[in-house]
């Protein structure tokens, strides 16, 4: 029976930072911070859930503050475009675990500017992007479903979040064992972009092996 796996990634920075109100914020309440929430439906209906972190790293912040003035930061030392991009597309990999250790996820860090060990999602197609040939040939970026703007009860219910769903079908990574996971910018949404991709946001989690049995839903939370 085909199983589903639900991915549920939030972001925020520090507790109660969403709450506009007067008063001094300390740096370390500032500090990115998130959750991860990976649920697997079994055949009788449970869901099984274990929480890891998340976070938007200095690349994504950077990228940000391009696109809100439309204009790219001549002091970067790589040119990221970033007046032009936006959040469009994810991107899955391996190396978010120790080898000897797949169950135990070494934490993101802030200053990291892509996935570690990048696997391909999908080796035909065409909606997807980034079409590589090494170290396997095939699409390495996978499109979004859907994205929903929702209000945010903190913030008087303005719309605030961002709910962004991307699912990987039976028939993508099938075979690899996953336990990371990033949405990247770029300057289209198309199927067959070949980039430039820039990393917003990155998670790392125990490792998931998909095969062609399971679907998996990632449910990503942005906060604005």
């Amino acid at each position: 029976m085909e199983k589903d796996m639900e991915v549920q990634a939030h972001d925020y920075y520090g507790d109660n930072c969403l709450v506009d109100k007067a008063g001094k914020k300390t740096g370390s309440d500032r500090r990115p911070q998130g959750y991860v929430k990976i649920f697997e439906i079994d055949e009788a209906g449970n869901k099984k859930i274990v929480g890891k972190s998340n976070l938007v790293v200095y690349l994504g912040r950077e990228i940000l503050a391009q696109r809100l003035v439309n204009q790219n930061n001549s002091y970067l030392s790589d040119s990221t475009n970033g007046k032009d991009q936006f959040v469009s597309w994810l991107g899955l990999g391996d190396g978010g675990v120790n080898v000897s250790d797949p169950y135990t996820p070494i934490a993101p860090v802030i200053s990291d500017d892509g996935l570690s060990s990048e696997v391909m999602i999908n080796s035909t197609d065409s909606s997807c992007a980034d079409l590589r040939v090494i170290p396997t040939a095939g699409y390495y970026k996978k499109y979004f479903d859907s994205i929903i703007f929702e209000t945010d009860s903190l913030n008087e219910n303005r719309y605030l979040i961002l709910k962004i769903t991307p699912t990987l079908s039976v028939d993508d990574a099938d075979g690899e064992q996953l336990s990371e996971a990033g949405l990247f910018t770029s300057a289209s949404s198309a199927g067959g972009y070949g980039g430039q991709f820039n990393l917003f946001a990155r998670v790392t989690f125990p490792t998931i092996i998909k095969d062609s049995s399971r679907r998996l839903i990632f449910i990503w939370y942005l906060y604005v």
